[in-house]
């Protein structure tokens, strides 16, 4: 894996936002998960402003790791890149923009759930797919299954992942890390409730733990 993959595999859950409100949000909610244990983000272009919310944060925590997702265009990339974004996550696997981001040297995690994808993923090059939608496409039992032909591929699910079945994921080795929004729903950061976010940082990064010294 690439520099960037390993550290998100290091890391191993990686909170996946949407801020409405980056101004007032974006560097209490990096904090708040800096101190939990989650150094990583994967900022939504689902919400406007994300690029400032990229931005925001890294400026705020220099030591975290902050990235794209949803990201649907070339022109998003140069967006995300250009607020000081790390990798960029797809949600289904576009060749024009895995090629753009390769040619930029950016890491790239496009969604793929099909064999298919990962051929193609395969053909591209490419080391670690999002699987997206998780628990919607087939869940653990499909990401074991397509990883008997292609077993050169880790994978990051999100979509359905919980405290509940966090475990289950990460202690599969075909997994590199698991996306997630539990830990930053709209709730949590509308009513900035940092305090919990922390605290449900700090119990998946114990899930983590356990599942990984089991």
């Amino acid at each position: 894996m690439n520099q960037i993959a390993q550290r998100i595999s290091d890391i191993g859950v990686v909170p996946v936002i949407k801020l409405n409100h980056p101004e007032r949000d974006a560097a209490p909610l990096a904090k708040a998960l800096c101190e939990g244990g989650l150094p990583v983000a994967e900022v939504t272009f689902r919400a406007a402003g994300a690029a400032n919310a990229i931005r925001l944060m890294a400026e705020t925590c220099p030591e975290m790791l902050v990235g794209a997702g949803t990201v649907l265009t070339t022109a998003q990339v140069d967006e995300a890149l250009a607020a000081g974004a790390k990798f960029i996550v797809t949600p289904g696997l576009d060749p024009e923009i895995v090629r753009y981001c390769q040619e930029k040297g950016v890491a790239v995690f496009p969604g793929c759930t099909t064999a298919t994808d990962y051929h193609t993923a395969y053909k591209l090059g490419l080391e670690v797919l999002k699987f997206f939608p998780a628990e919607q496409s087939g869940g653990l039992a499909k990401i074991k299954a397509l990883s008997a032909p292609f077993a050169m591929f880790k994978i990051m699910p999100t979509g359905g992942i919980s405290l509940k079945n966090l475990e289950e994921y990460l202690s599969c080795p075909v997994i590199c890390a698991c996306g997630g929004s539990y830990m930053v729903t709209a709730d949590l950061i509308d009513n900035q409730k940092w305090d919990e976010i922390k605290d449900l940082c700090q119990k998946s990064v114990a899930i983590l733990k356990a599942a990984r010294n089991a």
